[in-house]
């Protein structure tokens, strides 16, 4: 059985190495985002699994749909249209100086959508689930119509659905609020994935005595806000939440929480220096996660273990795109965070 991811991908263009955008005279282009980064993890521990999304028919389009072809994710539902690719430009930070990222996606492709643009039943067939983010409704009146419409087919198929909460306050623009939008939304899901500040800045629920900018995310305050989702939702069965703790733009700590009907499960804490790239360590989380929960469902406590690990090993590597394999996740999780070169 398979995957599917639905959500927009875009170009990434960034300047080389730590430059800032003032500094750049070439940009760095790939292609990332939240949904797709989520498909490329799960075709490299072995998944099949499919991306949907909307793309011009272009030589952009062409060339993003090539690159997620030759990383094993199926791109056969993919639609062709509109005028335009979406693009992100990102300022790698480092030290006491944070990223960047200016969107440069209005009008895309994805974004002007409507419903019935995709044949969502032909999509889930030989599918048992389904994956979105809080970024897909948060681009467009007509992408949040089209999500909500495959996630409506998905439980009539009897897919599995989960989300990422991913909110982006510099994208919802179109009319509606997060809160308003995302009730609606969330309220039709399984499993659900937060940071540590996503349920806060969407349904205003907030763990206690937590301090993200000081490094304090204590793992037991994070049931708290598990427990209020699960009354909030009562279809969510699993929640996770990503605990990054920045204590600068070089220097992370990672771990997590995982809530299952009751039970509460926490973590290891990697402690991450220096940080190469963290663009899409949420993504990579997730995608870990849907593994984990899939290869291990009687193990809540090895799934998470795995998406830890997996989405420590993303902060070492360029780019959206989490290029680890199960056996590198393995390793780590089993302890061995030596970093030395295998020969």
């Amino acid at each position: 059985m398979k995957v599917v991811t639905f959500g927009e991908i875009m170009l990434r263009l960034a300047p080389p190495g730590f430059q800032r955008f003032s500094q750049a005279r070439s940009l760095e282009a790939t292609y990332g985002g939240g949904e797709a980064n989520v498909a490329v993890s799960l075709a490299n521990y072995g998944e099949e699994v499919d991306f949907v999304c909307r793309l011009p028919k272009n030589e952009l389009g062409e060339a993003c749909i090539n690159t997620l072809r030759g990383l094993g994710v199926g791109t056969g539902f993919i639609a062709r249209g509109g005028e335009r690719i979406g693009i992100y430009f990102l300022e790698t930070g480092a030290a006491q100086r944070g990223s960047k990222v200016i969107y440069d996606r209005a009008g895309s492709s994805f974004a002007t959508m409507q419903p019935g643009t995709i044949d969502w039943k032909s999509v889930f067939a030989g599918a048992d689930w389904f994956h979105w983010t809080g970024i897909t409704p948060a681009v467009s009146q007509g992408a949040a119509e089209v999500c909500r419409e495959a996630i409506l087919v998905a439980r009539e198929m009897g897919l599995t659905v989960s989300t990422d909460l991913n909110y982006r306050a510099k994208l919802w623009k179109w009319g509606k609020s997060a809160r308003e939008v995302m009730s609606d939304l969330v309220g039709l899901c399984d499993v659900a994935l937060g940071n540590e500040e996503d349920a806060e800045k969407v349904f205003g629920i907030q763990a206690p005595e937590s301090d993200i900018t000081a490094g304090k995310v204590d793992a037991g305050h994070y049931r708290y806000v598990c427990e209020k989702l699960a009354e909030r939702f009562p279809s969510l069965k699993t929640i996770s939440i990503t605990l990054r703790g920045s204590l600068s733009a070089s220097h992370n700590t990672w771990s997590g929480v995982l809530w299952r009907s009751g039970e509460f499960f926490t973590a290891p804490t990697y402690d991450i220096l220096p940080i190469v790239d963290r663009v899409g360590g949420g993504d990579s989380f997730m995608g870990g996660l849907i593994y984990g929960l899939r290869k291990y469902p009687g193990d809540p406590q090895k799934a998470l273990n795995f998406a830890t690990a997996a989405a420590c090993l993303k902060h070492s590597i360029m780019g959206d795109f989490n290029a680890v394999s199960v056996t590198e996740v393995e390793t780590l999780m089993a302890g061995d965070a030596s970093g030395r070169v295998s020969r």
